[in-house]
């Protein structure tokens, strides 16, 4: 299936699979480009000599084409950067607001640059400055997420830009990507779905907690780092959300140490990445000290296994998935279900005869 995503970033099939912090490592995105898939590796919880390492590890499994998802706020975006270009990553993807100036050095380098975005003008502001497509996230989706529905928020992008949208937010088979295609979308990404497949290398036990969740188990709450930020309930994130203002901070505080450890940034480096997140943003310093919470508690589920103490980023499709295929498998079910459904709806002769 040819769409302006597959010409615009060379993979086969217009699937994307989101670059999810602890869980789009290596092992996933060369199972996603094998598939025919765009494969994103996450490095947000990466260090850049990880970072280095991944890459390199991905190109020796596959000649196929992925990309890496940079945090655009990181203190360290510029050192990230030069490892894509060095390394020959063919596309950069983007999260939080990027720069002009961001945005340019990748495109001056050749790397396809598709910057995630949750509101309309964000996507004009992107596009004017030079981004190559888009990822539109509706509320359905894992992770931080906005309050707009993606059937309603799609629509409006696509109608405002002039380049690639990838529509993203509540997709996990062959039917929602054709009701993609068919909002004018050149294709979808998906996380969850992905994060539940046999290739991905989240513990089990998370994994069945997954799959036993129903639509009514996801939440979206802000107790965790003072964004909204959608995830599957659990007597663990109830807790958080009655735990108080003291508690919250004493448990960010150390956190943030842990997230030093493993980082391994220094405390003057982790300042200067909170006045990062601050500039441009109404937070304060206790929401971005609640930051810290994020990548610890996501790795006690997605690294460690701890469904007990970690917390667990979910779509709402977290509530439909029943099974763990592998990558492969995945995508081509998805391109089938595709054939199927575009081959089941009526044509125009036979719209024309309804009354």
């Amino acid at each position: 299936m040819r769409t302006a995503l597959t010409d615009l970033v060379g993979a086969r099939h217009p699937v994307v699979q989101s670059g999810m912090g602890w869980v789009a490592g290596p092992r996933l995105v060369t199972a996603v480009a094998r598939a025919g898939a765009l494969g994103i590796l996450g490095s947000a919880t990466m260090t850049t000599g990880q970072l280095r390492a991944a890459v390199r590890e991905v190109k020796s499994r596959t000649d196929r084409p992925f990309g890496v998802n940079l945090r655009a706020d990181a203190g360290d975006a510029s050192e990230r950067v030069r490892i894509l270009v060095e390394e020959g990553v063919k596309v950069a993807s983007l999260a939080q607001a990027p720069s002009r100036e961001l945005i340019a050095r990748l495109k001056d380098a050749g790397v396809v640059v598709i910057p995630s975005v949750g509101a309309r003008r964000h996507a004009e502001k992107v596009a004017a400055w030079g981004a190559d497509a888009v990822v539109v996230q509706g509320g359905e989706g894992g992770g931080h997420t906005g309050e707009v529905a993606t059937t309603v928020l799609l629509p409006q992008v696509i109608d405002a830009v002039g380049i690639p949208v990838v529509a993203a937010g509540g997709f996990h088979d062959g039917r929602g990507l054709v009701a993609a295609l068919a909002y004018g979308a050149s294709g979808i990404a998906m996380g969850t779905r992905f994060l539940l497949t046999a290739d991905s290398t989240v513990p089990a036990a998370v994994k069945a907690a997954y799959l036993a969740a129903t639509v009514r188990d996801v939440t979206v709450t802000s107790k965790v780092d003072g964004l909204p930020h959608r995830m599957l309930r659990t007597p663990f994130v109830t807790g958080l959300e009655g735990a108080g203002r003291a508690a919250s901070l004493v448990r960010a505080v150390r956190h943030a140490a842990a997230f030093r450890k493993v980082s391994g940034m220094s405390w003057p480096q982790m300042v200067r990445e909170g006045r990062t997140m601050r500039h441009g943003r109404d937070l304060t310093w206790s929401q971005v000290l609640l930051a810290a919470n994020t990548p610890m508690l996501l790795r006690a589920a997605m690294v460690e296994g701890r469904t007990d103490l970690g917390v667990m980023a979910a779509g709402q499709v977290a509530g439909v998935i029943e099974d763990l295929p592998s990558c492969a498998e995945l995508v081509g079910r998805i391109m089938a279900e595709a054939e199927a459904a575009l081959r089941g709806l009526p044509s125009a002769t036979c719209l024309r005869e309804i009354p």
